[in-house]
């Protein structure tokens, strides 16, 4: 999955200052200060960029390592390496009040189950295909309360991508759709949750104990469907990749990025997403699709990247 990269997501990076009872900042570690560095000196669309190849491809090992791990498996190794590098990263202070924690609590149970989705959408069917369905929920997110004919525009094409997405072929697995879409309607609950997040928790500080909540959710599951399975070397070398890729790396870019640039253009190039998706899926995993399935992972990104355009900038 993707990843939850947030196509329309504000920009939690910084906003953690301005909701009231928000903790001071946690102190950085020397390596998220030297990472910081490094962000600097990179524009801003190029972390955009490597952020999408990044989860894609993490995704592409992650589909590679269902048959020894299974997707319950892959899921629990993911999160909790995730939870860990990030915890360790940010340091984060579990002092917040109630508040806090129900947003953080939310959001980490939002992207357990996003994750949990998508990976079984992915174990049934291709990965462009996967993530261009799941894409429909950031989409909806920033079609939700349209007003103009433009708008109504970029709804209709979206839908037209899914009919070609769908277009009588039978080799789609119906249970993939759905659970593609399932975790498109938690990605969607995710945008959301992630601008509340941002405004109770100061900077990565709310990623971190909210991946956390994810990985007590996912572990359990993964340990009870797959057992030792999960503890060979090359297991855990695999989900390590897998954490690092898909979230630990394009959620760090990601929030840069929302550091150094506008919203609006963030959502415009995250529009990519089912593209590259696409793409890594075809030189990967050697996931062909037909002609019409191009022309629907087309669609989604032609009315994602035209509905985040169209949108009123963040006051």
């Amino acid at each position: 999955m993707t990843t939850p990269n947030t196509s329309n997501a504000p920009n939690t990076s910084n906003a953690g200052g301005t909701g009231t009872g928000t903790p001071p900042p946690s102190p950085r570690s020397p390596l998220t200060a030297s990472a910081g560095r490094v962000f600097d000196a990179v524009p801003p669309t190029a972390l955009v960029l490597l952020g999408i190849v990044s989860v894609q491809v993490g995704a592409a090992l992650a589909k590679n390592l269902f048959s020894a791990a299974g997707s319950f498996g892959t899921v629990a190794l993911r999160l909790f390496f995730a939870a860990a590098v990030l915890m360790l990263l940010w340091r984060p202070s579990p002092r917040m009040n109630r508040r806090a924690w129900t947003v953080v609590l939310g959001y980490g149970a939002v992207l357990g189950l996003m994750n949990l989705c998508f990976y079984l959408a992915l174990d049934r069917i291709p990965l462009g295909i996967a993530v261009t369905i799941e894409f429909l929920g950031p989409l909806g997110v920033a079609l939700a309360g349209a007003r103009r004919w433009l708008d109504a525009f970029w709804a209709v094409l979206a839908g037209g991508g899914v009919v070609l997405l769908m277009e009588g072929r039978g080799e789609l697995d119906l249970v993939g759709c759905l659970f593609a879409l399932a975790a498109g309607v938690c990605w969607g609950l995710y945008i959301l949750l992630g601008a509340a997040l941002g405004r109770h928790t100061s900077e990565g500080s709310g990623l971190a104990l909210g991946m956390a909540v994810a990985a007590l959710m996912a572990v359990p599951l993964g340990v009870a469907d797959s057992g030792t399975e999960l503890l060979q070397p090359w297991v855990l070398a695999a989900g390590l990749g897998v954490a690092l890729l898909s979230s630990v790396v394009p959620y760090s870019l990601d929030l840069e990025a929302l550091r150094r640039m506008p919203p609006r253009v963030f959502g415009i190039l995250m529009s990519l997403e089912p593209a590259v998706a696409a793409l890594i899926g075809l030189v990967v995993l050697r996931e062909s699709l037909y002609w019409s399935q191009w022309a629907a992972v087309l669609c989604v990104v032609v009315a994602s990247a035209g509905a985040t355009r169209a949108s009123r900038p963040a006051s």
